[in-house]
């Protein structure tokens, strides 16, 4: 067994460095991590699809969650198998297809227009006092998503500040009283917003969930609503944040791809935003599945019981898959890359949340085009879920 703070010290900032030694050895690991516990941690290319394919790893953690000594996280506990990310077959089956006859690349790509309309409005207003200097990700990068998906939701703008500060705490919480604080404020308020939906509905997305009733006359229920706009609060806001945060620092990073960009950022920009996906992707890890019997990944075995976590990030810098895996390039084939997950949980939410990376990061950069770092980056986001840093601060 390895433990991940030993092999890189500095675990958080740098779990490359760990990936990488573990992938050499194999492409599955029974590793001690700093706030999982002990899992079985999946850092392969191949195995990871492997993994993410295999019916024998269940994401329903209220099947047979027996592990001594492991607890779920808080939020397992709260949305229970009521949502796409915690359900299996057929469960999960029926949750798609009634979101998808939603959720459609033709209502996404109809939401471009807007996308630029806030990038345009929050860049105005990063540059309104002439300081030429902000925190990219309180400034930019954070409001862009949340803008967007309040408005998906039919959020009301005065309800806003509070949904964003719930967001952070889910995901990135300060304090385990404030987790529990934020879950037990942000439920009765989407319970709340359901039942306006049902009552007066809205042109948003969530009135259409809210009321679509599909051929067999099933519907969602109120929990697996509430979940669903829980999932999009939290996955449709955190993922596009770093996404942007992560694609600016790894540009400063590499000063000559930071040259190609700003030469052409409308013909790089969506380069960007998938080399960023394979190279310092916002989801380091995927939520814990279960092993329901005894199953071989990569050649491995791992047994009934057992907790599985799949590293994207260490996936998708296998230089079995992608020659060179270390080198930031953006014009780079990242087609493949596992970011947004594979096979049937493939992120239902990759359309939007390319297209708000890819408006956000090619206006920025038309807009800044002397953007440069402005001091030291802010702390890394805790744990082994979000990859991303709290603060970013720039000058242009």
């Amino acid at each position: 067994m390895e433990v991940l703070t030993s092999l890189s010290p500095d675990f958080t900032a740098d779990p490359y460095t760990a990936y990488a030694l573990l992938r050499e050895r194999g492409p599955v690991h029974q590793v001690m991590t700093p706030d999982r516990g002990l899992v079985w941690l999946v850092v392969g290319y191949e195995a990871a699809r492997e993994a993410f394919s295999s019916p024998k790893l269940s994401r329903d953690w209220q099947r047979e969650w027996r592990q001594p000594g492991w607890s779920p996280p808080y939020a397992l506990n709260m949305l229970g198998n009521t949502n796409m990310l915690m359900s299996d077959p057929p469960h999960h089956t029926r949750l798609r297809k009634l979101v998808s006859r939603e959720f459609t690349a033709r209502r996404v790509e109809a939401m471009r227009g807007r996308v630029q309309e806030i990038a345009d409005e929050l860049l105005d207003r990063m540059a309104a006092d002439g300081a030429r200097r902000a925190d990219l990700i309180d400034a930019f990068a954070s409001p862009l998503p949340m803008i967007v998906i309040c408005e998906l939701l039919g959020v009301p703008g005065l309800d806003r500040a509070a949904f964003h500060a719930w967001s952070n705490e889910t995901l990135a919480p300060t304090s385990p009283e404030a987790e529990k604080e934020a879950y037990e404020q942000v439920m009765p308020y989407l319970k709340g917003l359901i039942a306006a939906k049902r009552e007066s509905p809205g042109e948003d997305l969530f009135s259409a969930l809210v009321n679509t009733v599909d051929e067999g006359g099933d519907r969602l229920t109120e929990d697996e609503l509430i979940s669903l706009a829980f999932l999009l609060l939290v996955a449709g806001h955190e993922t596009t944040v770093n996404t942007i945060g992560n694609a600016v620092r790894a540009l400063f990073a590499h000063p000559e791809q930071m040259a190609a960009v700003r030469a052409d950022p409308a013909g790089l920009a969506a380069g960007l935003v998938e080399e960023t996906l394979r190279y310092d992707g916002p989801v380091e890890t995927t939520t814990p599945r279960i092993a329901l019997e005894e199953t071989e990944i990569g050649g491995v075995r791992v047994p009934r019981g057992a907790i599985v976590l799949i590293a994207m990030a260490a996936a998708d810098r296998d230089p079995a898959r992608y020659p060179d895996p270390d080198r930031f390039d953006v014009r780079r084939d990242a087609q493949g890359h596992t970011a947004f997950g594979y096979g049937i949980h493939y992120c239902l939410g990759a359309p939007l949340a390319r297209l708000e990376a890819g408006v956000a990061l090619r206006s920025l950069l038309e807009r800044c085009p002397d953007l440069a770092a402005d001091g030291e980056q802010g702390e890394w986001l805790p744990g082994m879920l979000i990859r991303g840093v709290r603060t970013l601060p720039v000058r242009w």
